[in-house]
């Protein structure tokens, strides 16, 4: 048997015996009978980058087949602003292979993550999913390659301080208990996001922790497992939703957002990024970065600085994107190097077997950690609309591939020092920087606006409405108003608590 279904914890994958992708309706109407699954979920992001939910009772078993060939329908301009009323009909579609068990439904209720359709039957050209779709059909036709990702979903949880076993400030990087005091409810959550079907690599606490008016603010992380872009960016829509719901079980407060006070750490969404060919990756070459991945990291450099109109979308996100707290503010990368914008991390390429060193007794072989080795794009944060910024990462690297000298582009940027030390200026002066606000990442988005809607991966109304609202913030020089008026961080923070 198969070791992915044999091991698996969703309960979908074991009952059926199936992968996610070969779930078709017969197999969801089995499962549905087979479990006495009584209320059926459709959930759907909307331009808010949240899950919202239609519930069914499950009357019949004619009415389940009805939902699940046909869906329903949804009033489109309360979930899209670039939707009018008068024409603002859409279908939500059911995706089969999204299929999970609600973990927090007390009746038996199954939930599949939804697409839009317009009143034609056609797929909604501005809607998130579909974006990112036709940003991967239109890399592959370009390359001949499949982009896949994963994204490291950093947060913090907040909670009332009890004084005991402090940690010491800002230094909560991979800390246990009882100097961490949310390891339960973190391995809690990456447990019923494994059920719904998330490819979890780990979950630790972060940097970031500190107390102010009496409570305890601790950050925390969970990252994925490499997979089809598409399927990385359904994982992480559902891991927030999984996350939030369980922090209000737990009755404790969790945030995404990108900086919630000044001085410490901010919450960061990484994502990494791998090109795979005949199911390898094409990553290393000899032992080394290839030159294939070079070319994507070229592509993004050159369209770095309008990513973050997908990646940083309000302006407490320009207050992340500061120096000397482990977030880029330059253009530019390197290998293993955290003050980098995309950062190339080990990738087990040693020719040396570390675990028979490490177990004397455990016989030595030769194990391949070439498919393991990815490249980190560190600017986005959980404000990014995620099959945006995920859409935007795989045109990117597209572009780096449509250049005329990506190579001699990825050579320019490369940085091999850390770019914030004093004695490197020179050298950090001559890059260019990202934007610092959500309006200058509005222009940088619009004059790079055609590389996103070439192949029409990005609808042009949807590039325009990103454009007017960054800019609707009115945020040019938010940095300066908030040195001469503190305040005015606190109000904003207040505002983006729960973005994304």
């Amino acid at each position: 048997m198969d070791s992915f279904i044999k091991y698996n914890i969703n309960p979908l994958v074991a009952h059926l015996n199936k992968r996610p992708f070969d779930f078709n309706k017969k197999d969801i109407i089995k499962f549905v009978v087979d479990k006495e699954i009584r209320i059926l979920n459709f959930r759907y992001v909307a331009a808010d980058g949240r899950l919202k939910t239609l519930n069914f009772p499950i009357t019949s078993l004619q009415y389940l087949d009805s939902l699940l060939s046909y869906g329903e329908r949804v009033d489109g301009s309360s979930l899209f602003p670039f939707i009018e009323a008068g024409s603002s009909d859409l279908y939500i579609v059911p995706r089969y292979s999204t299929a999970y068990v609600d973990p927090f439904s007390e009746i038996p209720a199954l939930g599949l993550l939804c697409s839009y359709f317009t009143k034609e039957g056609l797929p909604l050209e501005s809607a998130p999913e579909y974006t990112l779709l036709k940003a991967s059909r239109s890399f592959t036709k370009a390359t001949g390659l499949k982009f896949e990702a994963m994204g490291e979903l950093e947060f913090y949880v907040i909670d009332r301080a009890d004084g005991l076993y402090p940690t010491v400030d800002q230094k909560g990087y991979h800390e246990s208990q009882p100097f961490t005091k949310f390891e339960h409810f973190r391995t809690d959550a990456m447990n019923l996001i494994a059920q719904a079907g998330g490819m979890i690599k780990y979950g630790h606490s972060e940097v970031g922790n500190f107390t102010l008016d009496g409570k305890i603010y601790e950050q925390n992380e969970i990252e994925f497992l490499v997979n089809p872009v598409e399927t990385a960016a359904d994982q992480l829509v559902m891991a927030k939703w999984i996350i939030r719901t369980l922090a209000y079980q737990y009755g404790l407060d969790v945030t995404f957002a990108p900086k919630i006070t000044v001085g410490k750490a901010g919450s960061g969404l990484h994502f990494h990024t791998r090109m795979m060919k005949d199911g390898k990756s094409v990553m290393i070459d000899d032992g080394v970065l290839s030159d294939t991945a070079k070319t994507a990291i070229a592509g993004y450099m050159k369209c770095a600085s309008s990513l973050t109109a997908f990646g940083n979308t309000n302006p407490t996100s320009y207050f992340r994107l500061v120096p000397h707290q482990e977030a880029p503010t330059s253009i530019c990368w390197g290998d293993r190097n955290r003050s980098v914008l995309v950062r190339v991390p080990l990738g087990w390429l040693g020719n040396t077997n570390m675990i028979s060193i490490a177990n004397p007794n455990e016989p030595s072989d030769n194990n391949e950690g070439a498919d393991k080795q990815t490249v980190e794009m560190r600017s986005p944060d959980g404000s990014a609309d995620i099959y945006q910024m995920l859409a935007g990462l795989v045109v990117a690297a597209r572009t780096g591939f449509e250049m005329k000298n990506p190579l001699e582009v990825a050579t320019k940027c490369y940085v091999d020092v850390n770019i914030h030390e004093k004695k490197n200026e020179r050298q950090l002066n001559a890059l260019e920087q990202l934007p610092a606000s959500c309006y200058e990442s509005a222009v940088e988005l619009e004059a790079k606006r055609a590389i996103y809607e070439k192949d029409g991966v990005f609808d042009k109304h949807l590039i325009d409405g990103i454009i007017s609202k960054l800019k609707s913030y009115d945020d040019k020089n938010i940095r300066e108003e908030v040195r001469n008026n503190p305040e005015k961080m606190a109000e904003l923070v207040e505002r983006y608590y729960h973005c994304g």
